[in-house]
């Protein structure tokens, strides 16, 4: 864990950020870099939220068209200077999208038109089968991209925080709530007071505790997702891999006018995967393990058991791609912000800004969006 010192031994800020996942150790970064003096405050005593509980999958190829777009590109490039200075390997490099169906191949085919695929390489069924021998019945197509990258987000996110406390001396609190925040000022749980020009909170989906009213403002509710791990299986993904339904809710895909005869067909032939907001996508990881899932389930306060129909669901996708899936070695859900936009950046008092990624794409555009923040408010770095 990155050093943490007494209260009584901190100087002022020139920054504070509230939250030490993955938004808000991007926005200690950025700000660090630019010779700014950060501390990062946070409830618990060790990365445990979204930032944890997911692929590690920077997702390029497939988010939303424009400036989304943008923000996924300039993440990954952060994450591939900054992953090994920080001693964070890179697991898997790329995306290989597989379509299934006709409609999905021709939605593939739409999107490498587009400049969001101009660095993308399109597969017929046939190719698609000699580069992943593993896939299993009618493969219409695939695509591969060398855009996307993936991390193993469970030690990814405290070894970021360490490299950020040893090379940029940046300071954490870890294991102290933040009761109150006024301009120059955060109020702590034990009592104390930290004291900066400017203060970031970055609270991911915890709504209850720091500004709701931004959060109702904005229709901000919550995500919960499901995800497996399964037993190293015995042979090797290329890439991570997507495949139909991904491309009726990554919007990059999902908003060409090419998407919605797939969408139609996947209605009639995987309503209970839509259901539960299932897409697949699977991932491996360096002792050969397979992350899959994921399902999304939203509500203000979702029910905290996970559902053995959704993992079935979950796995047959994965059946129906690849054969007989591995046992499952691992299960776990999550929650995240979820609202209509992709994030939200606030000024609720004056030198105070609230930061939230809404859509589930922390790792993914996090890097991107703390640059933008910080460069409004310190230039460029």
């Amino acid at each position: 864990m990155a050093p943490v010192l007494p209260m009584s031994d901190f100087p002022e800020f020139d920054l504070i950020v509230i939250g030490a996942g993955i938004v808000g150790l991007a926005h200690a970064l950025a700000a660090s870099r630019r010779g700014r003096h950060v501390l990062v405050i946070d409830r618990d005593a060790q990365a445990n939220g979204a930032s944890i509980r997911n692929f590690g999958f920077v997702t390029v190829t497939g988010q939303e068209r424009g400036a989304v777009w943008t923000l996924a590109r300039n993440s990954a490039a952060i994450w591939r200077d900054v992953a090994p200075r920080a001693g964070i390997a890179i697991e898997q490099e790329g995306l290989f999208l597989v379509a299934r169906r006709p409609e999905a191949a021709a939605v593939i085919e739409a999107f490498s038109r587009t400049e969001m695929g101009a660095d993308c390489h399109i597969l017929t069924g046939a190719q698609a089968k000699e580069h992943c021998p593993t896939l299993q019945g009618e493969v219409a197509g695939a695509m591969l991209s060398h855009s996307d990258l993936r991390v193993e987000s469970r030690t990814a996110i405290p070894l970021l925080a360490r490299w950020l406390a040893r090379e940029h001396n940046v300071a954490f609190r870890r294991g102290i709530a933040v009761q109150a925040v006024e301009t120059g000022t955060v109020h702590l749980s034990d009592g104390s007071t930290a004291r900066a020009r400017d203060i970031i909170a970055c609270p991911g989906d915890d709504w209850a505790s720091l500004f709701p009213e931004d959060y109702a403002a904005a229709g901000i509710t919550r995500c919960q997702l499901q995800m497996l791990r399964l037993a190293n299986p015995g042979w090797q993904l290329p890439a991570p891999v997507m495949s139909d339904l991904s491309m009726i809710r990554y919007l990059g895909y999902a908003a060409l006018p090419e998407a919605e005869p797939l969408r139609k067909r996947l209605e009639a032939e995987a309503a209970e995967a839509l259901a539960h907001g299932i897409h697949l996508i699977a991932v491996q990881s360096a002792d050969g393990s397979l992350v899959v899932g994921d399902s999304h389930i939203y509500a203000q306060t979702p029910h905290p058991f996970a559902s053995a129909s959704i993992d079935q669901a979950m796995l047959a996708q994965f059946v129906q791609l690849f054969g007989a899936a591995p046992p499952v070695i691992e299960r776990w859900t999550g929650t995240y912000a979820s609202g209509p936009q992709h994030s939200i950046v606030r000024t609720p008092m004056p030198g105070v800004r609230l930061v939230v990624v809404t859509s589930g794409t922390g790792a993914s555009t996090g890097f991107g969006l703390a640059e933008q923040v910080i460069t409004n408010l310190y230039g460029e770095g």
